[in-house]
C-alpha cells in the first residue's frame, strides 16, 4: 500500500488532546509504526495544561505537534491539522482509544475496496471488552422530520466520533468539521455532508479500537456536559430542518424534560442510591434551562 511519493502516504492519524496526559501515551504506542501501511501523526493539544504536549514533544518526536494557547474545540483543532496532512485517508482517533492489532491495515483494506464508502467507523469497545454503541441509524430528531433528509445514500445516518476513517480528498472537499461545533455533534454533522455528497457511511466490524470515553469530560460539572450536548442538537437541527420541524422537536423535548423533573423527585425516597437519578434530575433540568436561552437569547431573569 505504500507509495514511493515521499509526500504520499495512506494514513494521516489526528488526534485532538485536552487533559489527556495520562492516556495520550497509550493512544499513540498504539498506532505504532512498520507493516504496510505508511502513516504520520498530527496531534493537536487545547491547551491542556497538564503535561500532554510536553509529554509528546519529549517521548513522540516522530508526531507533528499542533499546541494551541486557547481550547479551539474539537472541530476547529481537527481542521488545523487537516490541510497538512499526507495521507489517502484521515483517522480521526480520540486521546483515551487504542487500536487493536491488524486494525489500521483492516481499516485501509476496506476503504480501499469500498469507494462509495466516504467515511467509516470502526468498531469501538470499553477497557474490559463490552461493546460501545457506535452506530446510528438516524440522526437527532429526524423521526419529526418532513422530507429534510431524503435521497441520502446508505443505511448508516452516523458513527461515534472517537474512531473513523475517511477519505482526505473528500473531507477536503465539504471543508472539513463544522467549526460552529465545539464539543458533541460534530461526527453527526460531519457524516451528514458526506452523505450529501453521493457517499455512504460504513462500518468496519473487523477493526476493533479500545476506548474509554468522555475522558476530556471527566472533570466537567453534568450540567455542563448536558448543556453543550443540547445546544449541538439544536445547532443541528437549525442547520437542516425546517422552522416548524424544530418546533416540534423543541416542544416534545420540554415536555419530556418538564414531566422527569417532577416525578424524578418522587422516587427518589424510595432509592438505595439516588446518584443516577439525581444525575437524570440535573440532565433533564439543564435542557429546560438551555432551551430557554435557545428560544429567548439575551433574556435576563425571565424579563
Amino acid at each position: 500500500m505504500q507509495s514511493g511519493n515521499p509526500w504520499n502516504m495512506d494514513v494521516s492519524f489526528v488526534i485532538v488532546t485536552y487533559r489527556s496526559a495520562d492516556v495520550i501515551g497509550s493512544c499513540l504506542d498504539s498506532i505504532g509504526a512498520g507493516g504496510n501501511v505508511s502513516r504520520e501523526v498530527f496531534l493537536v493539544d487545547n491547551a491542556s495544561g497538564d503535561g500532554s504536549a510536553e509529554i509528546v514533544r519529549a517521548k513522540y518526536p516522530s508526531v507533528q505537534l499542533i499546541s494551541n494557547d486557547s481550547n479551539r474545540g474539537f472541530s476547529a483543532a481537527n481542521n488545523q491539522a487537516i490541510p497538512q496532512c499526507r495521507g489517502r485517508y484521515l483517522f480521526f482517533l480520540n486521546p483515551d482509544a487504542e487500536l487493536t492489532g491488524g486494525c489500521l491495515e483492516t481499516a485501509v483494506r476496506y476503504m480501499d475496496e469500498n469507494p462509495r464508502i466516504g467515511l467509516a467507523g470502526t468498531k469501538v469497545v470499553y477497557p474490559d471488552g463490552a461493546m460501545q454503541e457506535t452506530i446510528s441509524l438516524r440522526y437527532p430528531g429526524e423521526r419529526h422530520t418532513m422530507g429534510e433528509l431524503e435521497g441520502l445514500q446508505g443505511p448508516i445516518a452516523c458513527v461515534l466520533g472517537a474512531s473513523m476513517i475517511a477519505r482526505a480528498e473528500l473531507i477536503r472537499a465539504i471543508g472539513g468539521f463544522d467549526e460552529d461545533y465545539f464539543l458533541y455533534g460534530e461526527d453527526q454533522e460531519l457524516c451528514l455532508r458526506i452523505r450529501q455528497q453521493g457517499f455512504e457511511i460504513g462500518y468496519i466490524g473487523e477493526a476493533v479500537v479500545r476506548h474509554i470515553g468522555g475522558h476530556s469530560e471527566r472533570a466537567s460539572a453534568s450540567a455542563d456536559r448536558w448543556r453543550r450536548k443540547t445546544l449541538a442538537e439544536y445547532i443541528f437541527y437549525r442547520k437542516h430542518y425546517k422552522p416548524e420541524t424544530i418546533r416540534r422537536i423543541s416542544r416534545e423535548d420540554r415536555r419530556k424534560a418538564w414531566w422527569r423533573t417532577l416525578t424524578i423527585p418522587l422516587t427518589l425516597p424510595f432509592l438505595r442510591d439516588g446518584d443516577a437519578a439525581r444525575d437524570k434530575l440535573v440532565k433533564y433540568r439543564t435542557i429546560l434551562e438551555t432551551l430557554d436561552d435557545i428560544e429567548h437569547p439575551g433574556r435576563q431573569g425571565g424579563a
